[in-house]
């Protein structure tokens, strides 16, 4: 039985970071690229805009972070300014802490806009419990998930690398605490 028992905890174990990650891009009404990693995820959305996914994209720019003397906002805005799709992207200023306050950031930028489908961007690992954050606390909305994938940070077989356990890890954590702790507040 103990046998068993450890052979299913393996077989569990195996799949932890694949059921992480949930790519179902589909038509939308608006992309939104969530704040966090700011090479892979805006590469990844402007891919999808440029395939039709969704006819704006929304690039989320934490308000409070500096980058040596300049605000995250004003950089983002730089980088947006330069792209041959400038007026089809714009930075959303995100002055939450967390995925669940940043949803808050989100429906502000996306209200003006009347969507209804939208398609968040966001780093693979994070896509499961961004999902489960903004269909909570956005009901609103009808959210899917794009993944844009780093293989230098997150790889299904999360045993191979360091980094790839430690990111498993962390995820798994914070989404355990969002479905025991933060769900109900």
């Amino acid at each position: 039985m103990l046998l068993l028992l450890a052979a299913i905890f393996v077989a569990l174990a195996s799949q932890a970071a694949r059921f992480l990650v949930v790519d179902e891009p589909t038509k939308s009404d608006a992309m939104v690229v969530l704040a966090g990693e700011t090479n892979v995820r805006p590469a990844r959305a402007l891919e999808l805009l440029r395939l039709g996914f969704a006819p704006r994209v929304f690039l989320d720019a934490e308000t409070r972070d500096l980058i040596y003397d300049q605000r995250l906002t004003d950089i983002a805005q730089k980088y947006v300014n330069r792209l041959p799709e400038a007026n089809r992207v714009s930075v959303c200023p995100a002055v939450g802490f967390s995925t669940s306050a940043e949803a808050d950031d989100v429906d502000r930028c996306l209200q003006p806009l009347g969507a209804h489908r939208v398609l968040i961007v966001t780093s693979d690992y994070h896509t499961r419990r961004a999902l489960l954050i903004f269909r909570h606390r956005l009901p609103q909305y009808q959210f899917n998930a794009a993944a844009a994938r780093n293989p230098q940070q997150f790889g299904e077989a999360w045993w191979a690398h360091r980094e790839w356990a430690k990111v498993t890890f962390d995820e798994w954590s914070k989404m355990l605490w969002w479905e025991a702790v933060d769900r109900w507040r």
